[in-house]
């Protein structure tokens, strides 16, 4: 299923990351095996340093996340809003989630 990018939560998010790194670091995922790099810091904050990705406020209830101004993207979380920019950076402004990951 197409998703917008900005739109990623949960396992979708999670699983798209997972992906990402994989490719990037040349290994299988199983999906037993994926990483929760929106909610556990350990997970997440690594790619955030690597990629330069600044989070900040937004609002009161939002956080934006810029990569050297390209892309910015804006969560409910600093990793969600991280991670979805790391995503766009990446990707495009949909990707393909497995039908079972989605939330609709």
């Amino acid at each position: 299923m197409k998703v917008k990018t900005r739109e990623l939560e949960g396992a979708a998010l999670d699983w798209v990351v997972t992906k990402l790194e994989a490719e990037r670091k040349r290994f299988t995922i199983y999906p037993e095996y994926i990483s929760r790099h929106s909610t556990v810091w350990a997970d997440g904050g690594p790619i955030i340093e690597r990629e330069r990705i600044e989070v900040r406020p937004y609002d009161k209830k939002k956080w934006i996340a810029t990569d050297n101004l390209t892309n910015h993207t804006i969560g409910p979380t600093p990793l969600i809003a991280a991670m979805r920019c790391y995503v766009a950076s990446k990707l495009d402004d949909e990707v393909d989630v497995p039908d079972e990951l989605t939330t609709n």
